[in-house]
């Protein structure tokens, strides 16, 4: 249902997103994750047609989002991070005059209408102004919007942003249960809301994909934290020497003389008593030795980092100058 290749979007010298590439297949639910800055915003306004790339390509239901943006926007319903409501009009006026413009045929409006409203729960306030709801209901509103022409790909920016706890497990619930009906790619800096609605991970950090995964595959990765009492050269080949391990790498321990690596094996295999037999055995002493789990907090914090070592940090004054040329941009558009 989407297709990314090689996507790129440029501000001036600097690179908003960076030669991306993925697809999204029908029904799935992906979770577009990252910083701030790290690009979200400016793919799905490319995908949404709001802003053009400036190399790469994008189609979503089989449209380009260059040569046909008006088929894109008529398969595709977005939700921006503040969804523009118009205060005045009650909810069921602006969602009847969203349907007209989405074109959806004067005789089945109603029943898109009523269909919207009761999915999205929002029957105890469909006759009150807009200007009048809460955030929370607001939120709701704008996905009713964005669903109200029944498209095949819902696109929401930060569909959270800005809501009490109470109202962000509503949000989310609501998201989950319309997945059944609707392809979703959410945008969002904030990990729970990935792992509460989302099957799949798209991470971005410095414009760059640098996880795409399943998400109990990227909550899977495993590593055996081992703590050695004596030289750590000899430790590290000791550990590399273990039939089965793949990786051992390193880190800060408590005093000069222990030492902590973190060791991962290949294909999931039980090493735990190899390792203590082999350090054992070369008269090494075993402090510590327990498996560690990742969570998505951890693959965020580590992908971020390698990302911005690799890169380093945006020139400030490149940096206003991007913003400088994504504002005037925007402004066009």
């Amino acid at each position: 249902m989407i297709e990314v290749e090689q996507l790129t979007k440029r501000y001036g010298p600097v690179l908003g997103v960076d030669r991306l590439s993925f697809s999204v297949g029908r029904g799935e639910i992906v979770g577009l994750l990252g910083p701030n800055g790290a690009g979200k915003t400016t793919t799905m306004r490319i995908l949404t047609t709001f802003l053009q790339p400036t190399s790469g390509k994008a189609r979503l239901a089989g449209h380009d989002v260059l040569d046909h943006p008006l088929a894109v926007r008529r398969n595709i319903g977005y939700m921006p991070e503040n969804p523009p409501l118009y205060n005045e009009m009650r909810v069921r006026e602006f969602l009847s005059f969203r349907a007209k413009l989405r074109d959806v045929p004067r005789l089945k409006r109603k029943t898109a209408i009523g269909r919207v409203v009761e999915r999205c729960r929002l029957e105890t306030v469909e006759d009150r102004v807009l200007g009048q709801l809460s955030k929370g209901f607001r939120q709701r509103v704008g996905l009713a919007e964005a669903m109200v022409h029944d498209p095949d790909i819902l696109i929401l920016d930060e569909p959270t942003a800005g809501l009490d706890p109470i109202q962000v497990r509503e949000v989310r619930a609501l998201i989950k249960e319309v997945g059944d009906r609707h392809t979703i790619l959410l945008s969002t800096h904030i990990m729970s809301e990935v792992e509460a609605v989302c099957a799949r991970v798209i991470l971005l950090a410095q414009g760059k994909i640098v996880v795409d995964d399943r998400l109990d595959l990227v909550r899977s990765d495993e590593a055996i934290v081992v703590e050695v009492r004596g030289p750590a050269e000899q430790a590290k080949k000791t550990l590399e020497g273990t039939n089965g391990v793949g990786r051992v790498s390193r880190r800060d321990g408590p005093d000069g003389d222990v030492h902590v690596f973190d060791v991962k094996g290949r294909d999931h295999a039980e090493l735990r008593e190899q390792i203590a037999k082999r350090l054992v055995g070369a008269g090494l002493a075993l402090r510590r030795l327990e498996l560690s789990r990742s969570t998505l907090e951890d693959r965020f914090v580590e992908a971020v980092n390698a990302a911005a070592t690799n890169n380093g940090p945006v020139h400030k004054k490149h940096h206003d100058d991007a913003v400088g040329a994504k504002k005037g941009e925007e402004s066009r558009q």
